[in-house]
């Protein structure tokens, strides 16, 4: 966990070990499809895509095959609920083809420096050829705060697109726990293999604190340990200005 707006790193425990990070895996994936698209773009939901998401036992976006969405809205299917067939959809699109698009996402990766960070696919699902770590997440959770659009999607709580000629009414929830707390983001993510994630942010005293708990091991315990690690991080900062 670092102080972003010092550059000052305030705790660390196993940040550089290499793990699985399940659906935390879309902050990359959301970061690559920017690069690329114009929100205005639109993308087609197919029967693949939703078939992808569900044979893995995945969450969806409620989509049916054939909608058209502007990637904007499948940005926020992807951020908020953790759609992985909306993540299969913008990889199909952006890589072309979910092979390049992986391998944008590592260019990526080693472009902000993110030594210790392999992915496999854009959804997080278990890969033995996935890795990342705490600190690594921490570098790009920074950049994606200081990503517009990003920035804004990882913040709301609950967004909703009306019905259009092309598409059903959808409304997703952010699964972020956090946002309650006065958090600015980030995300969440769980399989199996890599336990209960969590990208997170906070504004304490002036200063924007930044972490990532990884490979807790329930639900509510990732949001517990964000929260005290924010609690402790308010009162460092806080002492600090009274120094």
């Amino acid at each position: 966990m670092i102080d972003a707006t010092t550059g000052k790193a305030l705790v660390s425990k196993s940040s550089a070990t290499r793990v699985q990070i399940a659906s935390v895996t879309k902050l990359m994936t959301a970061y690559v499809v920017l690069k690329r698209a114009k929100l205005n773009d639109i993308v087609t939901i197919t029967k693949t895509d939703i078939q992808w998401a569900s044979s893995h036992g995945a969450t969806g976006g409620g989509f049916k095959a054939g909608e058209r969405l502007y990637v904007r809205d499948l940005l926020y299917a992807l951020m908020l609920p953790s759609a992985a067939d909306a993540a299969n959809a913008l990889a199909v699109k952006y890589g072309p083809g979910k092979t390049k698009f992986v391998a944008r996402m590592n260019d990526a990766a080693k472009a902000l420096g993110l030594k210790d960070t392999r992915y496999a696919n854009a959804d997080g699902l278990t890969s033995t050829k996935s890795y990342s770590t705490a600190r690594d997440q921490t570098k790009l959770a920074q950049t994606i705060l200081k990503t517009p659009i990003l920035s804004t999607i990882i913040k709301v709580k609950k967004y909703t697109t009306p019905a259009t000629k092309v598409h059903r009414k959808h409304t997703w929830t952010n699964t972020n726990k956090l946002l309650s707390d006065g958090a600015i983001g980030l995300k969440t993510g769980y399989t199996a293999k890599a336990g209960y994630c969590l990208a997170f942010a906070q504004v304490k005293s002036g200063h924007t604190i930044v972490g990532a708990v990884l490979g807790d091991k329930s639900d509510a315990a990732r949001f517990t340990s964000a929260r005290k690690l924010l609690q402790w991080a308010g009162a460092q900062v806080a002492a600090a200005k009274k120094a």
